[in-house]
Formats: C-alpha cells, sequence, structure tokens
C-alpha cells in the first residue's frame, strides 16, 4: 500500500533517511532532525512531501519528493530527493509502487517531466531505473555549492543590495 505521509510518520522518514544515507556510504551528512523533517513536510509552507510504503501497517520504504519548475516546457515536476525501501523488502515491488505513484502525481497535474540523481556506483538502482524506461540524462553534472563557498558567495549578496528577502522566493 502507498499512502501519504503523515505527521506521526516522520520518526519512521528520518530513521529510513539514516538507513539509506548509510547504504550511500554518507552517514555522517544526514543531520536532518524530526523537528526539520516535520516543518518542511507539515508547516506552513511544506517544501517537501512524502510517501510511504506499508504492507500491514509495517512501513517499509518512502519517497521524498518537491515540485520543480520547467523554464523549458512552462509547467512543474516531480523531483524525487529520497527514494528508499528497507533490504528486507526489496524485490517485491514498492519501489516501482512508489515510482508509479509519483507518475501518476505527475499525470494527475500536468507535470511534463519527473527527475532524480543516482549515485554511478549504485549498479542495482540503475538497473532498476533503466526496467522503467528512464534514461540517464548524458551531458549534465550536477553541481552543489555547500558549507563555505556558499556562505562567501552569499555574502556577495549583501554588497550588492540584493539579499533574499527581496526576492520574490517563498
Amino acid at each position: 500500500m502507498i499512502r501519504a505521509a503523515t505527521p506521526a510518520d516522520v520518526p519512521v522518514i528520518r530513521d529510513m533517511i539514516r538507513e539509506l544515507a548509510e547504504y550511500e556510504r554518507a552517514a555522517d551528512h544526514a543531520r536532518a532532525t524530526e523537528e526539520q523533517l516535520h516543518e518542511a513536510l507539515f508547516g506552513a509552507h511544506p517544501a517537501a512531501f512524502a510517501l510511504l510504503a506499508e504492507d500491514g501497517g509495517e512501513p517499509l520504504g518512502f519517497a521524498l519528493w518537491f515540485r520543480n519548475f520547467s523554464t523549458w516546457t512552462g509547467t512543474h515536476g516531480v523531483y524525487l530527493e529520497d527514494l528508499y525501501v528497507r533490504p528486507s523488502a526489496r524485490g517485491a515491488g514498492h519501489g516501482r509502487a512508489l515510482l508509479a505513484a509519483l507518475a501518476g502525481i505527475c499525470r494527475e497535474r500536468g507535470y511534463e517531466r519527473f527527475e532524480w540523481s543516482v549515485l554511478d556506483w549504485n549498479e542495482p538502482s540503475i538497473g532498476f531505473y533503466r526496467s522503467l524506461g528512464a534514461e540517464p540524462m548524458s551531458g549534465w553534472t550536477v553541481y552543489r555549492l555547500a558549507g563555505e563557498p556558499l556562505r562567501a558567495l552569499a555574502e556577495e549578496a549583501g554588497k550588492t543590495g540584493l539579499s533574499g528577502a527581496k526576492s520574490n522566493a517563498a
């Protein structure tokens, strides 16, 4: 069964995020607290959404996603931040059901793109995604600005008179 997450699910979502981070060899990077997740998923202005895969009420996996926007198509899309199925439940169709539910959201809302990233070494996931018809975006490289470089660049906004508070961002 796939269902939308509720505030009561935040602790199990946090646990599965930690499990995913361990699998991805980056446990020390998974620092989000339950309070942060609750605000992001269920606060006054949700930044993300989550679906849970369950069997008999037992949480077996989750998908955490947010809306993105394509200036080329003029439509929103879904960006899948995390997809995780617990090892004991893999191979039973839960990951596929979570992705199918997100594809259904795209169809229902007129979103034209459903995108995500996968680690280059994660061959089981790559094979699974290809079996669904997903294709890698060749010619594109993901970039990230974080930590000190992000702080340093943000300081430039103050020097130019621009700040995030003056933008039209939510």
